[in-house]
């Protein structure tokens, strides 16, 4: 049965905790209960996946005593006790402890999971080094696969060769490695990683040294990202024997290189650390990658692993999403990243420009200025290319064409800001030559009448265009294109000669959302900017997104690019999630939800005005998304087939057919759109 829509398990993510406890030393019962009230607190909020540290059920630090029978014989009572208590539950434990089988004693990762253990994994790479003495105690398990472990009356696979899979969770695919396990050069989890496992989790008792943790999160990260996995790490902490060593209680969750969740260290308690893992984004970039899996052609890493498959069954109520979700995912909320991303953005489309100037032989750069958002970053792109090719800013042809809608606001802005770049700047009035236009071709505004139609706006942006490339014929120029990444992914331009054309296009990478951002950079950081400049800059930033091509109407409005086509914060938000991930519209309109439903909630890129927070219920996230998915899968492409070359900024990708996104000019939107309505049918109309 599907599960409802405001699960999270519904769209493709599944909660992991990473969680440390006290231990008593060699007290297996005691430790055992510990666990247990952990995975009960984990199973109130609806964990699917539980990992605790290593030899938590004795300790890691007992030494000579975990040779004891009455210890080992108690670490087989508390995990039968554990499988017994675990039958109402709903996560998967992974807990750690020592066990014999044969001759041996094995350090282990034990499953658990509703009254069933599925598997027993040896840890493979034991420390014998410095303060590490395991091979005293234990033996490596790395040779011990396709194997079987008795623990008490349980019989369950043995060996570092397993996989345990979700068979109502698409995608949920767990392996657990110990501790050094992922120190060494090739872990057992990158084999887990190319034969499935998505699910990454370590078993640690690590000591705590100075800078040790730092290590270790370079480590976790560095395998999350390398491996295309989440990767759940969970520390020794409070209890453990402190002869010679400390102990710090680390936890952390990463996913593909991002930080998920992290606790502080040396807890006075329990602690853990959960998150939502997006197992639809590592299936997509492992989709995507595709040496990712040519590696696994390569190395042979799938033949050998085993598959334990079982039920999460997970609660069919809203849980919530325990994941920091972005309003803007082309836009950080962190200062210290938004500032690199934007002076990488910026600098990105500068060199880009630098290039094709000068392999063509340094042509004066023209561009029409109106004012709006991507004119006005296209210009600073250009004058900053000017500056580091020692070039006069003066040799910038600027160019303000007003038509039958230009405002005497953006007008003023837009000389203004010329002519504080030091550009040259003149004004080209296109009214004439578009009413002579209109004139022959029959056009009802040429006689009077107030008709505003395509062919009304697309007169006046196409002369603006032709006039461009004219000059630039005539000055031993080039034509700066200035649409942005935004405006492509919804056919939001003129074709052919229109804005839609240039020599070449500076902000085709770049979406809307990112440059507001980037010229608040400029403004916060006076990027070669003086005092006007930067109030002329803010006032671009201060005047609603509008084409400029129908007068205001008799309500004195101005015509709205968002009131017609819809946010570009949503736009935007959709954009990303299908051209990076590939995501279906329900997961997006979920997400979408949750991210724009409360502006309290939530952080906000820094530098966002106040006054212009707001918010999106999923009514109006699903209107939008219908309009979005319309455009760009039934309409748009067509004009992204013949865009002009233009510089790739963002990781999430590029619309050039040239680069990251290539698919018919002649599409539909037709699978998109009924997935959406199955999800929404109350909200989504045919």
């Amino acid at each position: 049965m599907s599960l409802p829509f405001d699960s999270a398990y519904r769209h493709g993510f599944a909660r992991v905790a990473a969680c440390t406890i006290p231990v008593e030393i060699a007290d297996p019962a005691a430790n055992a209960a510990a666990v247990l009230e952990a995975a009960r607190v984990c199973d109130a909020d609806a964990v699917a996946v539980a990992v605790f540290p290593e030899l938590c059920l004795t300790g890691y630090a007992i030494d000579d005593l975990v040779m004891q029978d009455p210890v080992l014989d108690a670490v087989v009572a508390a995990i039968e006790q554990l499988v017994e208590a675990s039958v109402d539950l709903l996560p998967v434990l992974v807990v750690g402890a020592p066990l014999r089988h044969r001759n041996r004693l094995y350090n282990c990762a034990v499953v658990i999971h509703r009254g069933e253990l599925l598997g027993v994994a040896p840890k493979s790479y034991l420390p014998t080094y410095r303060e590490f003495y395991e091979r005293r105690w234990y033996a490596p398990g790395d040779d011990q696969s396709a194997q079987d472990i008795r623990v008490g009356e349980l019989e369950a696979p043995f060996g570092p060769d397993l996989l345990f899979e979700a068979l109502d969770i698409p995608g949920l695919v767990v392996h657990a490695e110990v501790c050094e396990d992922v120190w060494v050069p090739i872990p057992p989890s990158s084999r887990a990683a190319l034969a499935g496992a998505t699910v990454l989790l370590n078993l640690s008792g690590s000591p705590i040294t100075i800078a040790r943790a730092e290590d270790r999160k370079d480590l976790v990260q560095s395998q999350s990202l390398r491996c295309l996995a989440a990767y759940a790490y969970a520390a020794a902490g409070a209890g453990e024997s402190t002869n010679d060593l400390s102990w710090d209680g680390q936890t952390m969750i990463y996913e593909g290189g991002n930080l998920l969740a992290e606790t502080e260290r040396f807890p006075d308690g329990p602690r853990r650390s959960i998150a939502d893992v997006d197992l639809d984004r590592l299936r997509q970039d492992r989709l995507r990658q595709g040496t990712f899996d040519d590696n696994r052609r390569a190395t042979g890493a799938d033949a050998s692993f085993r598959t334990v498959h079982f039920r999460l069954d997970p609660p069919r109520a809203d849980v919530g999403l325990r994941r920091t979700l972005d309003r803007f995912p082309f836009v950080p909320d962190d200062p210290a990243r938004l500032a690199q991303d934007c002076y990488e953005a910026f600098n990105i489309q500068v060199s880009g420009l630098v290039q094709r100037m000068r392999a063509i032989g340094g042509p004066k750069p023209v561009i029409g200025v109106s004012g709006g958002l991507d004119s006005t970053h296209a210009l600073l792109v250009v004058a900053r290319a000017m500056d580091l090719m020692g070039r006069p800013r003066s040799d910038i042809l600027a160019y303000t064409m007003p038509g039958f809608a230009t405002s005497e606001h953006t007008k003023s802005n837009a000389i203004a800001l010329a002519e504080s770049v030091g550009a040259s700047i003149e004004t080209i009035d296109i009214r004439p030559l578009a009413i002579e236009m209109l004139e022959r071709l029959g056009h009802p505004f040429a006689d009077g009448e107030p008709v505003h139609d395509i062919t009304f706006e697309n007169v006046q942006a196409g002369l603006r265009t032709d006039y461009l490339f004219r000059l630039a014929n005539h000055h031993g120029g080039m034509v700066i294109g200035t649409s942005d990444l935004s405006e492509l992914a919804l056919g939001w331009a003129t074709y052919g000669v229109g804005d839609h054309m240039s020599h070449y296009a500076v902000n085709a990478g770049v979406p809307k959302t990112l440059i507001q951002h980037v010229i608040r950079w400029v403004i916060s950081h006076r990027e070669g900017v003086d005092e006007r400049e930067a109030e002329v800059l803010q006032s671009v930033l201060d005047t609603e997104i509008s084409p400029e091509l129908v007068p205001m109407g008799q309500d004195g409005k101005m015509q709205s690019t968002e009131d017609r086509i819809g946010p570009y914060a949503l736009h935007d938000f959709a954009l990303f999630h299908i051209l990076r991930y590939g995501f279906r519209p329900s997961k997006i309109a979920y997400l979408a939800a949750h991210a724009w439903g409360d502006t309290a909630a939530g952080a906000w890129p820094p530098g966002f005005p106040e006054e212009d927070r707001y918010a999106y219920d999923l009514p109006t996230v699903a209107k939008w998304l219908q309009v979005f998915l319309k455009r760009y899968f039934a309409f748009a492409q067509f004009k992204r087939s013949a865009i002009p070359n233009g510089p790739k900024v963002s990781p999430a990708g590029s619309l050039s057919p040239r680069g990251d996104w290539r698919a018919p000019s002649d599409g539909n939107a037709r699978v998109w759109l009924a997935e959406l309505k199955a999800a929404l049918p109350d909200l989504v109309k045919d």
